[in-house]
């Protein structure tokens, strides 16, 4: 009879969600997958939800994605360490968990630069304490003072600042008169980039095309600034002192920490990312994906879902005794939403915007959604993309 072997994925965001539910049928493999949090957040759709939009969209407990693969164990916690020598996963509380091949898929974490009070006052949307924060001071704020702050500051326009931005210019009118907010006080959000425009990794046509859209949502579009340092109650941009109590952090990621801290088994790349060979492995047996590889395309959830589909299969070669595929990374699409029934499509050259391209986005959320959720749970989410949901006791009763 075959020896199981024992597979360990460390993480529970898009590339480690996706390898095991890739590899659940095989009768030949034990699958455990460890994540420090109970929750997979749909990172697409984080916008949305922080303006308002229904949790489900982009968050799902992970017992309720693995729902109808029962062969995943699932296990709440951290990785300390990595026992190569006795081939075991080391866990904060001091568990071991015995592997013969381990998929690392950490994610990223938020990285301000060591700028002067930016982690410590402001908010980041993309993890889920974070998000429900910000909506918390959004609604707190204006009930414990009865007026919308000075300025709302978005630092970063990459796509998630971009996307929250314009989300913003809406969600905080809603806010405003559900409130009964008087002031005819113009609501102020700023988008703040050091880069010379925004989206600085598409074409320069897509910059300009989404700098104008934000600009008609009433958006200010502030492009090389430089934040400097923030407070309690306002921000340094380039030299001035802007009045602020809501800032956003969406401008810079790093490498999950774990990989420098165990320099003896990774190597890194000068992105801060971990080499990885054809096979996507850092050391035999040990898998890295994602966000976390250096590789073409990192950083972007469709890469994560190719590395894993790819790690699955190479898997399931070695399982099998067949010749073992080579890693190729693929260019994905980008599409990125500014304002409700517009966005932006570019792929090789080809570019498209407005509510065709919004159209493309809700088209990708389908085939995003049902990458990693078992039916029941990609309809609910998709259906829950229209909804509107607000802990706010005000604005409850409005929705």
């Amino acid at each position: 009879m075959a020896h199981t072997k024992r597979l360990v994925i460390v993480g529970g965001g898009f590339g480690g969600v996706k390898a095991a539910i890739e590899l659940a049928g095989e009768k030949g493999l034990d699958i455990t997958l460890i994540s420090d949090k109970e929750h997979f957040l749909y990172y697409p759709n984080l916008y949305e939800t922080a303006t308002g939009g229904a949790r489900r969209a982009s968050i799902a407990h992970l017992d309720d994605v693995f729902k109808g693969y029962p062969r995943i164990k699932r296990i709440t916690g951290e990785m300390v360490g990595l026992d190569t020598q006795r081939r075991h996963v080391v866990l904060h509380d001091g568990k071991q968990v015995d592997y013969d091949m381990v998929v690392v898929a950490l994610g990223v974490v938020a990285r301000y630069f060591g700028l002067q009070g930016l982690d410590t006052f402001s908010y980041n949307i993309k993890t889920y304490d974070g998000l429900l924060e910000f909506k918390q001071h959004l609604h707190g704020m204006v009930m414990e003072n009865h007026e919308m702050d000075k300025n709302y500051i978005v630092v970063g326009a990459g796509p998630t600042g971009v996307e929250l931005s314009a989300a913003m210019a809406s969600y905080l009118e809603r806010i405003k008169k559900n409130h009964g907010i008087a002031s005819r006080r113009k609501i102020r959000i700023s988008l703040v980039e050091a880069a010379p425009r925004v989206l600085p990794r598409m074409s320069e046509k897509a910059s300009k095309k989404v700098h104008q859209q934000l600009t008609k949502l009433g958006v200010n579009v502030m492009t090389n600034k430089k934040v400097e340092s923030a407070d309690d109650d306002s921000i340094i941009i380039s030299g001035k002192d802007i009045p602020s109590r809501t800032i956003v952090w969406t401008s810079g990621v790093s490498n999950h920490p774990f990989f420098k801290e165990h320099g003896d088994i990774f190597e890194l790349a000068p992105n801060g990312r971990v080499v990885v060979n054809e096979h996507l492995e850092a050391k035999p047996g040990i898998f890295v994906i994602g966000d976390n590889a250096a590789t073409k395309f990192t950083g972007l959830a469709q890469t994560a879902l190719h590395d894993a589909v790819f790690v699955a299969k190479l898997i399931r070669a070695q399982l099998h005794g067949r010749p073992l595929p080579t890693y190729k990374p693929v260019m994905p699409p980008v599409v990125v939403p500014a304002g409700k029934h517009w966005a932006i499509f570019e792929w090789h050259g080809l570019r498209l915007t407005g509510r065709l391209a919004a159209m493309i986005r809700r088209a990708a959320d389908v085939i995003g959604y049902h990458d990693v959720f078992p039916v029941g749970l990609t309809f609910g989410a998709l259906m829950a993309a229209y909804d509107e949901q607000e802990e706010c006791p005000t604005c409850a009763i409005k929705v």
